[in-house]
């Protein structure tokens, strides 16, 4: 049998032990997909017969997996002699052993059960892989000696990943390592001043790009340049209840299917000038009942609720409107205008104005503020316009925090109204 020797990172020496599960996160430039591709290289021809995939959540062409980067290693090391055969959607290896490429978005239980007997099972881009393929995958490989690798630059911490292999809870059988470009001895110069530009050009994103964090505000969001500004002022921290003020709930609704839009909530006190943002909800797929029992948990029952001008609208599977129900629940209920033509940039505006008076919670909103940071316009590459906002996973959040922007500022008017002393002779009265 041959011996390879493949130069390996001190960072990742510990996911050369055999475990179960293995995961490398960290920024760009660390050499992670270097790391497993050989990883995988060397598996294969240490073990003939090893039946292995690569997945990526969504994976539209071969161009889009690791299937080039195995290759390189192939050749780099003249294995074609030694059982190695490069096909256009495969790669076969000793003892009659095989690679394949496969996107786990195309897949459910039934056409999953094809991994059965897999002994290898590479996820890259980790971060893009959501809960439902994470559940069906892992139960999938389970041969003897079987191991799950997993590679990511973290986006959010509610990832699946992360909530798998990040969490407060150590994974039986799990080594997972952080690396960064400062990790890599091998790190080219080209690679390093592009690390160098972007520190300088974007440096709302560098964190993330470059040292593996979580996504704070993406360079391009509507909302990067004030959520910085409230990061560094101070404004993103612990923000208490007034016990005396009023509570209102803003809410984007979602649906009961199971491929319905996210519910969000964000709820808030108006204090003066000052909006405190205290807590913010988010679910997809839930009965209202889960939203209800959410908010009468938290000691929200007397919140008053803000729905969208749909909120009248009657539920596809339950056939109720939101309003109508959380009238019954008792709740006091507010259906707001609609805006028009126009309500997504008003929305936007609006939030931008508000945002200097604008306190909020880091901990309870940290996925409120994750969805803030992340909403952005949707680029016609081509043309290289604006279409408007990218409607994802992120719109719910900002969508319902818009809304309560835009009643802000119809409060401080009132408040300003309420408080702007009138001078003797300011009104010409004609009879």
């Amino acid at each position: 049998m041959a011996i390879l020797q493949i130069e390996t990172a001190k960072v990742f020496v510990p996911l050369l032990t055999p475990s179960r599960y293995k995961g490398a996160w960290g920024g760009r430039g660390s050499g992670k997909s270097q790391f497993f591709a050989g990883l995988m290289i060397e598996d294969h021809l240490r073990i003939p017969g090893l039946r292995s995939v690569c997945i990526r959540e969504v994976q539209k062409t071969l161009k889009e997996s690791a299937k080039r980067l195995l290759e390189d290693y192939i050749f780099k090391f003249g294995l074609t002699s030694q059982g190695f055969r490069i096909l256009n959607d495969r790669i076969e290896t000793p003892g009659d052993g095989v690679i394949i490429f496969m996107g786990m978005a195309d897949h459910n239980a039934e056409s999953i059960k094809s991994l059965e007997g897999f002994g290898r099972a590479w996820v890259e881009e980790a971060q893009t892989l959501s809960k439902r393929s994470l559940q069906l995958l892992r139960p999938t490989i389970r041969a003897k000696d079987s191991e799950l690798w997993f590679s990511w630059n973290p986006s959010r911490k509610a990832d699946a990943v992360d909530d798998l292999l990040r969490n407060d809870i150590a994974m039986k059988g799990a080594v997972v390592v952080k690396a960064n470009w400062n990790d890599n001895p091998w790190l080219p110069d080209e690679l390093n001043e592009e690390r160098l530009s972007d520190l300088d050009m974007f440096p709302d994103s560098y964190a993330h790009v470059w040292d593996g964090d979580y996504i704070t505000a993406m360079d391009g969001a509507y909302y990067a340049t004030v959520i910085n500004k409230a990061r560094n002022d101070g404004r993103i921290s612990f923000v208490p209840r007034d016990p005396l003020m009023a509570v209102y709930a803003f809410w984007d609704i979602g649906g009961t299917g199971a491929k319905s839009d996210a519910c969000s909530i964000w709820i808030v006190q108006f204090i003066g000038l000052q909006i405190r943002v205290l807590d913010y909800y988010e679910a997809q797929g839930q009965e209202l009942s889960t939203h209800v029992a959410w908010l009468h948990k938290n000691d929200y029952s007397l919140a008053k609720m803000y729905l969208p001008h749909d909120g009248v609208k009657h539920d596809a599977v339950f056939k109720v409107t939101y309003e109508s129900a959380l009238i019954q629940a008792g709740f006091f209920v507010t259906i707001m205008k609609n805006a028009g033509a126009g309500a997504a940039s008003q929305r936007v505006e609006a939030t931008r104005r508000v945002f200097s008076r604008v306190w909020i919670d880091k901990e309870k909103c940290q996925g409120g503020i994750d969805a803030l940071g992340w909403y952005h316009e949707k680029k016609d590459e081509h043309r290289g316009i604006g279409l408007g906002p990218e409607h994802d996973w992120s719109s719910h959040g900002a969508d319902s925090f818009g809304a309560m922007a835009l009643e802000a500022e119809l409060i401080q008017i009132i408040h300003e109204a309420s408080t702007t002393p009138v001078q003797a002779g300011s009104f010409n009265v004609f009879g």
